[in-house]
C-alpha cells in the first residue's frame, strides 16, 4: 500500500542547529531543492548508506583489514577477484553499511581516481589510496537514475564501471567537483542480502581470514570488542568556496536533510552536518559532515588565521578526512569507555593525535587517531553521555582540528 501524502517523508521544517551564517543563495536553494526532491519522489526512493568504497595501494589491503578489525566492529566476509582489483567485503551486519575495500593489483594502474590523487602533493605519495564514496539504497534504481540524470547529474556508463572494476548492479555518479567523491545507488529488496556483482571470483582468502581472526582475538583480549559501535559520521573536507555547493549537491543526491552548521572561529573553519531524513540511528545511515575554511587560502595571509582545513585540501585534495565510530556509553576498568578503548589500542602501537577531549559535563568525549598509513583516513571515537544529541562541542572540534592540522602540515 502506498503512503498517503500526510505520511510521506518531509525534508523541510526540521529543527536547524548551529550558528554559522549561510548566504542568501544557499538558504533559497536549500528550501527549493528539498521541496522539489520531496515532490518528485526521490526522498522516498533513496534510503540510507549501504556501503563505503575505499581503495588502497597494492599489497596493503590485508594489513588494513587487520587495522580495521582491531579498531572497528567490522568483520572480513569475502574477497572478490576481478581483473584489476581485489575487493574485500567487510561487514558488521545488515543494519550498518559495508566497506568495499579495494586493492589495486598493478602499481602502474591508472584511472580517474588516481588522477585525482596525482593533482595534489601529499595525495600523490599514495597514488591509489582513496576513499571513493558511498553507495545508497534505492527502491527503484532505474527511476532514480533517470530523475537524477534529468537534473544534470552525470553517471559512469556500464562499460566504464566494468573498466574500473566497480559493481554493475550499482549506478555510480562521476566524482563531485566539490568533494571529489562519488555517490552510488543500489536496489535491494527489504531483507535481501547485499551483493556486489559481477566483481569476479568470490572466495575467502586464507591470509586475509587468518589476519582478521588474529586481530579480532586481540580485540577480545583487550576487552574492547563490545565497546566499539558502528559508524557515527563521515567527515569530508572541502575548499571554503565549495562549502555550500557541496552541501546542496549531497542533499540533491541523497535523502538527507541539512541539520545545521557551527562556526569554529579558533580554527577559521565551520563544521556542517547533514543527516538522514528517516528516523534511523546514525549506525544505520551515518551522518555526513563537511568541514571548510571560513576564508580561502589566497587571502589568509592578510589576517594570518589558522588554516588547517584549507591546507589539508590543498595537500590531499577534497576528500574524506575521518570515519567516526561511536563508543558505548559507560565505564570499564575505572575509566570512561572511550578512555579504556583508546588506552587499549594505543598499547598495541596505534598513535593518536592528542588526548581524549571533552567531558561528561560537556556531553561527549572525542579523539582522533593518527592517519592510517594504508588509507590516509583517521578514525575518530565518540562517546556521548546520557541524551546528548550533537556531534561535537565547539571546544572539542577546535582542538581536534588543530591537532590534525599539526600532523598534516608536516607532510
Amino acid at each position: 500500500m502506498k503512503k498517503s501524502a500526510v505520511e510521506k517523508l518531509q525534508s523541510t521544517g526540521l529543527v536547524r542547529n548551529g550558528d554559522k551564517l549561510n548566504s542568501v543563495f544557499f538558504e533559497e536553494y536549500l528550501q527549493r531543492l528539498l521541496v522539489e526532491r520531496d515532490s518528485c519522489g526521490l526522498t522516498e526512493m533513496i534510503g540510507g548508506i549501504e556501503a563505503l568504497m575505499i581503495t588502497v595501494e597494492p599489497g596493503n589491503s590485508i594489513e588494513y583489514i587487520a587495522e580495521l578489525a582491531l579498531m572497528t566492529p567490522y568483520h572480513y566476509l569475502v574477497t572478490l577477484d576481478s581483473p584489476r582489483h581485489l575487493t574485500h567485503i567487510l561487514r558488521i551486519d545488515m543494519n550498518s553499511p559495508d566497506i568495499l575495500l579495494r586493492e589495486v593489483k598493478n602499481p602502474d594502474y591508472y584511472d580517474i581516481f588516481r588522477n585525482l590523487n596525482d593533482l595534489h602533493p601529499v595525495g600523490s605519495q599514495r597514488p591509489h589510496s582513496r576513499y571513493l564514496g558511498e553507495i545508497l539504497w534505492v527502491s527503484d534504481r532505474e527511476q532514480v537514475l533517470e530523475l537524477q540524470q534529468a537534473r544534470e547529474f552525470r553517471f559512469f556508463a556500464p562499460d566504464a564501471l566494468a573498466e574500473l572494476d566497480l559493481p554493475s548492479n550499482v549506478s555510480i555518479s562521476k566524482p563531485s567537483p566539490y568533494t571529489q567523491n562519488v555517490v552510488g545507488y543500489m536496489e535491494r529488496d527489504p531483507g535481501a542480502v547485499r551483493v556486489y556483482h559481477p566483481l569476479g571470483n568470490c572466495s575467502i582468502v586464507a591470509h586475509a581470514q587468518d589476519t582478521y581472526e588474529k586481530a579480532k582475538e586481540l580485540q577480545e583480549k583487550l576487552n574492547i570488542s563490545d565497546l566499539i559501535q558502528p559508524i557515527d559520521h563521515l567527515a569530508t573536507r572541502v575548499y571554503s568556496q565549495n562549502r555550500e555547493a557541496a552541501l546542496l549537491e549531497y542533499l540533491a543526491l541523497s535523502s538527507y536533510y541539512y541539520w545545521g552548521s557551527y562556526n569554529i572561529p579558533d580554527q577559521n573553519s565551520s563544521t556542517n552536518v547533514c543527516k538522514s531524513v528517516r528516523p534511523v540511528p546514525e549506525s544505520a545511515s551515518p551522518a555526513k559532515v563537511f568541514t571548510a575554511n571560513n576564508l580561502p587560502y589566497c587571502v589568509n595571509h592578510l589576517d594570518k588565521l589558522p588554516s588547517p582545513t584549507e591546507t589539508f585540501v590543498r595537500n590531499y585534495g577534497a576528500r574524506l578526512h575521518h570515519i567516526a565510530l561511536s563508543v558505548k556509553d559507560g565505564e570499564r576498568g575505572g575509566k570512561e569507555n572511550i578512555d579504556f578503548v583508546v588506552d587499549a589500542i594505543a598499547s598495541q602501537g596505534k598513535g593518536f593525535l592528542l588526548e581524549v577531549v571533552g567531558s561528561r559535563d560537556a556531553g561527549l568525549k572525542q579523539i582522533f587517531s593518527t592517519a592510517s598509513v594504508f588509507s590516509a583516513l583517521i578514525i575518530e571515537y565518540v562517546q556521548r553521555f546520557g541524551d546528548f544529541q550533537g556531534f561535537f562541542t565547539r571546544d572539542n572540534v577546535a582542538r581536534l582540528t588543530a591537532a590534525a592540522g599539526t600532523e598534516e602540515s608536516l607532510q
